[in-house]
């Protein structure tokens, strides 16, 4: 075991918190991957029941221990009570979800095409597929998101509910919070008496551990949620491997907001963006960061009173020291490029860290003609473009890169209107939202928190909702094969009574 110790961070205090967390070193990592790989020969046949079971438990055990998260958590990310414990919350429903996914087992997709031996001029086998588990899972704790994307997260929930193990490589602004939640997951797997090699987690002080976790051959897929940088140097990384895996990087997004006529207008618009731009002090992947209407004179009103509003908006500290840094620099020069006009900024809460929201101004054409005004500042910041008409707004749209969200504010007529845009948008985005801003992502059924790139690697998948299991699986057909060697969502029986697809149509019938 590494003799090196890292503490983590108070944003408020700008102190150190006292509890030394252990380094770990190579050697541990390749013996928490070979720990994973013989696990995985025991989860992956288990049962969508006993996988239920284990996330419940899960649950239940950060349940009991949710003071002591709060506590943990509140002074190493420097986020309110009241933050910590909707983010706990949402953890155990993420958990409580999956277990349900996992127990109905209807994400196997099972899919039968029975024998037809006596078809002309050839027999036709029967064939039969379904998704089965890839193995070991690598996930990326988040900075923003200590309970939510990190050790306990979507990632490790979804990977756990389709019979994978996870090793986590927790991140270093909260590592006391990771401990908590590592420990509660260890009491759940010994509850359940399954093998301590479906989940371990790394520290690591700088890079190279994760960088090493990613490219160990007996890692199958990494789940990541941070930055763009981070997330297209590991993904770098994963296409170097001999074995080239799945990389679900989720890197953030600028969100941009589309004003019609009547938002404008709208005497609730000012504060409903105003409390999105600043809510958990701009650290969401879904902080709305640009923000679109035509020049005219609703348009110069509406900058009048966001001006206002930004003027009279309290700042709050930042997460840790890097993205403190980042966003005063991009601030800083911000204020003192002549493409920009800073309309306004809040004023400085108590804290080391505490930063100012931010509100800044430009044309469409200075937007098209400065390709860096679209990329994200990560905080309470946001940026007005006016446009000189609609064809400029729906070139603006077509220029932008890839987004987790779009937004458009306006009554029902006007999108009719604009229809046009709202295509444009689904070529850009994985949300389209109508009439609400972008923060706050409901976790159900139905949610997709993805995008193209850059806001994601992987465009055909989802970080948030019950699809995102179907990122740790692959498709596996078995031709001819005895019953006995079939998975129970293939069998003739259908003894996990659930919706297959027969000879092409939905059934719950025994075959």
């Amino acid at each position: 075991m590494s003799s090196k110790t890292i503490k983590t961070f108070n944003p408020r205090t700008g102190n150190f918190l006292a509890q030394e967390h252990v380094i770990s070193t190579p050697k541990e990592l390749n013996q928490k991957v070979t720990d994973a790989q013989l696990a995985f020969m025991v989860y992956r046949n288990t049962s969508g029941n006993e996988r239920a079971i284990l996330l419940e438990t899960i649950a239940d055990e950060i349940e009991a221990v949710k003071e002591e998260i709060l506590g943990i958590a509140t002074l190493e990310t420097g986020l309110p009570s009241g933050r910590i414990q909707g983010e706990t919350g949402r953890t155990l429903g993420q958990l409580r979800l999956f277990a349900e996914v996992a127990q109905k087992e209807f994400w196997v997709e099972a899919s039968i095409d029975t024998a037809l031996p006596d078809r002309q001029p050839l027999p036709k086998s029967d064939i039969r597929k379904c998704l089965v588990p890839l193995g070991p899972i690598a996930v990326f704790g988040a900075s923003n998101f200590p309970l939510a994307f990190s050790t306990a997260g979507g990632d490790t929930a979804s990977a756990l509910a389709s019979g994978n193990p996870v090793i986590v490589k927790a991140h270093n602004s909260h590592l006391g919070t990771h401990q908590c939640i590592c420990d509660a997951i260890v009491r759940a797997l010994e509850r359940c008496n399954l093998p301590k090699g479906i989940f371990s987690s790394i520290i690591d002080e700088d890079y190279e551990l994760g960088a090493a976790l990613v490219q160990h051959p007996g890692i199958k897929a990494v789940g990541f949620t941070g930055s763009f940088n981070g997330g297209t140097t590991l993904l770098d990384l994963v296409s170097k491997r001999k074995e080239p895996i799945p990389f679900y990087g989720e890197m953030g997004s600028i969100n941009p907001i589309v004003l019609l006529s009547s938002a404008l207008e709208d005497p609730k618009m000012v504060s409903t963006l105003m409390g999105s731009i600043n809510m958990g002090v701009g650290q969401f992947c879904t902080n709305p960061g640009l923000i679109l209407a035509i020049e005219g004179e609703a348009a110069q009103h509406f900058c009048s009173k966001m001006t206002d509003a930004i003027q009279q908006t309290l700042g709050e500290v930042m997460l840790n020291r890097a993205i403190y840094d980042k966003y005063e620099a991009s601030i800083a020069k911000i204020s003192s490029e002549k493409s920009y006009t800073l309309l306004g900024q809040g004023t400085k809460a108590q804290g080391a860290l505490s930063v100012q929201p931010s509100l800044a101004l430009t044309s469409g054409k200075k937007f098209l003609t400065h390709p860096k005004m679209s990329q994200e500042i990560f905080g309470p910041y946001s940026l007005i473009v006016l446009c000189e008409h609609q064809e400029e707004l729906a070139e603006i749209l077509m220029q932008i890169e890839g987004q987790l969200t779009l937004s458009f504010m306006g009554e029902e007529t006007e999108f009719d209107e604009h229809v046009h845009l709202i295509a444009l948008a689904q070529e850009k985005v994985g949300r389209i939202i109508f009439n609400s801003v972008p923060t706050g992502v409901e976790v159900g059924h139905s949610m997709i928190h993805g995008g193209p790139f850059p806001a994601t690697t992987a465009p055909n998948s989802t970080s948030v909702g019950a699809d995102a299991i179907k990122r740790f699986v692959r498709p596996v057909c078995f031709q001819d094969a005895p019953q006995s060697l079939l998975p129970m969502a293939l069998q003739d029986e259908n003894p996990l009574k659930i919706f297959r697809k027969i000879n092409g149509k939905w059934s719950l019938d025994k075959i």
